[in-house]
């Protein structure tokens, strides 16, 4: 049975989805101020990891993923480089989805912009207001989470240090990972001078980044989800705040399951542009490897782990990739001498039985891989019945519908 970590009870849990016919899934996705990089990929690789074993596992999925368009640092971007918010976030939403494509990562049931769901937000806000869980100051709408039970339970917030004295936080994100002990925005009214605004029954403004997502859950499932993922980061003020928003007004939990990826490191070090160690899909395409390569390095990790990205770590990695190809070949090349060979199906079951025996444990991408790794390298070739051969070839292809790196070239 699988089991994932719930960051809600920060505990494995064995997985039961909301509705046993159809696994609702959002993933929190990419702010498209800027082009997305291998960190972030690393994010939504354990995402579509996700996805394609649930579906191994026979759970039928309907996937959502925001695009953050409309936000403080999109409109100051669109700004110092003198186009509209809307060539800029374009531009930025292509690239990431030709990118997903050659990662070989499933496109979502679900692409949805934070401006198609404006409406959704001005209704959210409309019955926070009601509820006197939200007001106004000067102009622009905040949330006090005192008014929400249970608030701050993702992260573990110790409400108890919550300060006495009112304070209000204005911006969409803070830098760090600090928490922001305070009331925080859901709509900006629009200031003069400003034209990223819409006209609304609450006025003329745009929504904060943290009632997006809620508005995008509502537009496209309107029901608790059965998973809700993210980025580590997210775990610091942004899913708490998602969370507490829909549950205030919505009969039903957010999500089931909170599912949190731990970041890239390079070189032990965080990603930024202040340290000009940002890199990009294409950075480690000059440098020599291919799209399976990069995709094997950045799922070759738990996700509940950081993943160092060097020079040695990812050359590593595609050696250990490109081994396991050769043995794939290897088996293949048993087969191939008898068109009319069977299929042992108990060869095939006791590959799969490793794979599923290190996923179902939080997805162990790494210790899956690793083990039938081992199992298969151990293996003399010559000695295998074509039959067995077949059997292992035929689960590897099957599984490799979630690794999705190890036939490509074969």
């Amino acid at each position: 049975m699988l089991k994932l970590f719930n960051s809600l009870g920060k505990k494995l849990e064995p997985f039961k989805p909301v509705n046993p016919n159809l696994v609702t899934l959002f993933t929190c996705g990419p702010s498209v101020y800027q082009r997305s990089h291998i960190g972030n990929f690393r994010t939504f690789l354990f995402e579509d990891i996700l996805v394609r074993y649930l579906g191994y596992s026979g759970y039928p999925v309907n996937r959502g993923m925001n695009f953050t368009d409309v936000e403080d640092k999109a409109i100051q971007e669109a700004k110092a480089r003198n186009i509209s918010l809307k060539n800029l976030t374009d531009q930025n939403i292509d690239n990431f989805v030709q990118e997903m494509n050659l990662l070989r990562m499933k496109i979502p049931d679900h692409l949805v912009r934070a401006s198609e769901a404006i409406d959704q937000s001005v209704e959210i806000i409309e019955q926070l207001l009601s509820l006197k869980i939200a007001y106004w100051y000067r102009g622009n709408v905040y949330f006090d989470p005192l008014k929400f039970h249970g608030f701050g339970a993702l992260f573990g917030l110790d409400m108890a240090k919550w300060p006495v004295k009112k304070r209000r936080f204005h911006k969409d994100t803070y830098p760090g990972m600090n928490w922001n002990l305070g009331d925080f925005i859901l709509w900006h009214g629009c200031k003069k001078g400003e034209n990223t605004c819409w006209d609304t029954r609450i006025g003329r403004g745009r929504p904060s980044w943290n009632i997006q997502d809620p508005s995008m859950v509502i537009k496209h499932f309107n029901e608790a989800l059965s998973i809700y993922c993210g980025g580590f980061d997210n775990l610091f003020r942004h899913h708490d705040y998602s969370r507490a928003i829909l549950e205030s007004v919505r009969p039903y939990p957010m999500a089931r399951f909170w599912l949190h990826c731990y970041h890239l490191v390079v070189n032990g070090q965080k990603m930024s542009k202040s340290k000009g160690n940002i890199y990009y899909t294409d950075t480690l395409v000059d440098q020599g490897y291919d799209m399976d390569q990069i995709r094997f390095f950045l799922i070759y990790g738990h996700y509940r782990k950081k993943l160092n990205y060097s020079e040695l770590t990812i050359r590593l990695a595609a050696d250990r990739l490109k081994t396991f190809k050769e043995m794939v070949k290897a088996l293949k090349g048993r087969t191939d001498q008898d068109a009319d060979t069977r299929v042992d199906e108990a060869a095939m079951g006791k590959i799969k039985e490793i794979f599923t025996g290190r996923m179902d444990d939080d997805l162990d991408v790494k210790g899956a891989f690793d083990a039938l790794y081992d199992f298969v390298i151990t293996t003399d070739t010559e000695d295998l019945t074509p039959s067995i051969a077949c059997g292992y070839l035929k689960a590897l292809k099957d599984i490799d519908q979630v690794f999705q790196v190890l036939f490509s070239g074969n």
